[in-house]
């Protein structure tokens, strides 16, 4: 079995149980990842999220779009030198300022001038609550299929209180209860670590 290295991943999470996954959390600082093996990523997404500008202006500046630390340019670089796939919220800022094109609605699309390959998923269809829709960037020589289907979800991701008015939906996220959503469906991450171990 392939190993391989999931880097800024909960060391409580799901990464943490599955065979043949060397995690890297916060304390080991994934930005130092040297190799050898393919990668699954998940670096940080509150600085570069659809809202993210929103929080800047609202925070006079402290919070910045794209102050991570360096977190989402380590990891392109992890995936491009190692091989793997990198997951980022749809609409990520940190897609166009990274140089990659947003993927098609459906199916990998090949980057040109980039070896990596793009494409749009649904958490929910790998069993999260909410529809989650998540870009994933890939590189390696042919990506598996994904799970194409988007189930609309049976919950939405909002720390607004206003954000939910549909009786039949709750609110998966709030301020004091924000771990539910970052937390990868262990379907999704058994799928990222296989797409890793085909490079």
């Amino acid at each position: 079995m392939k190993t391989v290295a999931a880097l800024y991943v909960d060391p409580r999470g799901v990464y943490a149980t599955l065979p043949g996954v060397e995690y890297w959390d916060e304390a080991r600082d994934a930005r130092l990842y040297a190799g050898p093996h393919p990668v699954v990523a998940h670096p940080p997404c509150a600085r570069w999220c659809r809202l993210a500008k929103f929080v800047e202006h609202q925070t006079d500046g402290r919070l910045a779009v794209g102050d991570d630390g360096g977190t989402f340019a380590a990891a392109v670089a992890s995936v491009r030198r190692w091989g793997g796939v990198l997951e980022h919220p749809a609409w990520s800022l940190a897609w166009g300022v990274h140089g990659l094109a947003a993927p098609p609605a459906r199916g990998w699309q090949k980057l040109l001038g980039d070896p990596g390959w793009v494409c749009e998923v649904a958490q929910s269809a790998y069993g999260h609550p909410a529809r989650k829709l998540t870009w994933l960037y890939f590189v390696g020589q042919e990506p598996l299929e994904c799970d194409w289907s988007k189930p609309r979800g049976r919950k939405v991701i909002s720390g607004m209180r206003n954000r939910c008015t549909r009786p039949l939906m709750e609110r998966l996220w709030t301020k004091d209860d924000g771990s539910k959503t970052s937390a990868s469906p262990p379907a999704f991450a058994e799928f990222l670590v296989a797409l890793a171990r085909t490079c």
